[in-house]
């Protein structure tokens, strides 16, 4: 979808008619998220939750490449390096606006139109209203960054049919639209083209549209598109996936030996080792979990972890820092990742741990 651009903030929000409208706006970094972007995100929905002007909410995303390339990285890594607490603040706002978000009062519309990742997925996936494209592309890829699925990701990963998410959870690997919502990560369909229109449709909706009219307009712009390439191998990911210890999946993919199985190893060899065990234990307490405050608060202590990692700064510095793609692990292999070693990363977290009013 593409929106003009002029010298604005790298946050605007407004009301357009009855819709709130939240429009990430740094189209140069695929509109990564900041701290301070976070924030205003938080007060913009106070101000459009008391508004009865306003009856729905709307996310988008300036450009042409996408919704969001996730949560501003660089400034992580930098923090990170400096021994600063930029992860332990933004992760906290971060996840508490996800929940909020979960929850929202009013319908909550996100255009994943383009590139989907990370923080990105937080701020939409969890919006009552979902809305890809043929352009989407959906992805977590943290465990290739030394890190995990968060944003309530391992809570949504969790739920998906099978071991779908467990699969995209650890290789990181794009989803197009279809995929998306066999995932249960989005709900309908549009053609990119018709998304300037869908926004005019859900702008003039009365302001005291409930979620099943807005549910309704958004119907009469989508494609049916239901066919996801993902579902058609589904059972060969579902024997792969469905074990507890990470290596265990590793043995399963070798001993297959097909071509599938041989490209899906090649992917999980470039990742953290520590990141896939991390990421494959929060998966698995996440599908006996109740709730999505649960999860967030599990991952707030994992990510808190994860900032004091030598493999979180190593993967930034590989994967956007120096870009050489050669990141260097520690340890180099999962049979070498101790229970000591991800022990910090599930402790209680004290003060520091994460609270829902």
């Amino acid at each position: 979808m593409t929106i003009a651009i002029s010298n604005e903030p790298d946050l605007i929000t407004r009301r357009e008619g009855s819709a709130g409208i939240v429009r990430l706006n740094r189209p140069r970094a695929i509109n990564a998220v900041t701290l301070d972007m976070f924030r205003g995100i938080h007060k913009a929905l106070d101000e459009f939750e008391a508004d009865p002007a306003v009856g729905l909410i709307l996310l988008e995303g300036a450009g042409e490449r996408g919704l969001c390339a996730g949560g501003d990285i660089r400034s992580l890594w930098e923090s990170a390096n400096a021994g600063g607490d930029l992860g332990r603040v933004m992760w906290r706002e971060e996840y508490l606006l996800n929940a909020r978000i979960a929850k929202f009062p009013k319908p909550y519309v996100a255009f994943m139109d383009g590139i989907v990742m990370g923080g990105g997925v937080g701020l939409s996936a969890h919006g009552a209203h979902r809305v890809v494209t043929e352009r989407t592309r959906l992805s977590m890829p943290e465990a290739g960054l030394g890190f995990f699925p968060d944003v309530g990701g391992t809570w949504l990963l969790s739920h998906a049919p099978g071991e779908i998410g467990t699969y995209f959870g650890l290789t990181g690997q794009n989803m197009n639209g279809a995929e998306a919502i066999y995932a249960g990560l989005a709900d309908v369909s549009v053609p990119s083209r018709k998304l300037a229109a869908l926004r005019e449709t859900l702008v003039d909706l009365d302001a005291r549209a409930d979620s099943a009219r807005v549910r309704a307009a958004i119907a009469g712009f989508t494609t049916g598109e239901s066919a996801s390439s993902v579902a058609a191998i589904r059972p060969r990911i579902d024997a792969w996936f469905a074990h507890g210890r990470m290596d265990d999946i590793l043995t399963t993919l070798q001993r297959d030996g097909s071509e599938l199985a041989r490209s899906i190893l090649r992917v999980l060899n470039e990742k953290s080792p520590r990141g896939l065990v991390v990421t494959l234990k929060l998966l698995r307490l996440a599908r006996a979990s109740a709730t999505l405050e649960e999860c967030l608060a599990r991952e707030y202590r994992a990510a808190l972890a994860v900032f004091a990692s030598d493999d979180f700064r190593e993967g930034v510095r590989a994967a956007i820092i120096d870009k050489d793609r050669n990141p260097k692990w520690s340890p180099a292999a999962v049979d070498d990742v101790t229970p000591e070693m991800i022990a910090p990363y599930f402790a209680n977290a004290g003060v520091d741990e994460l609270v829902f009013s």
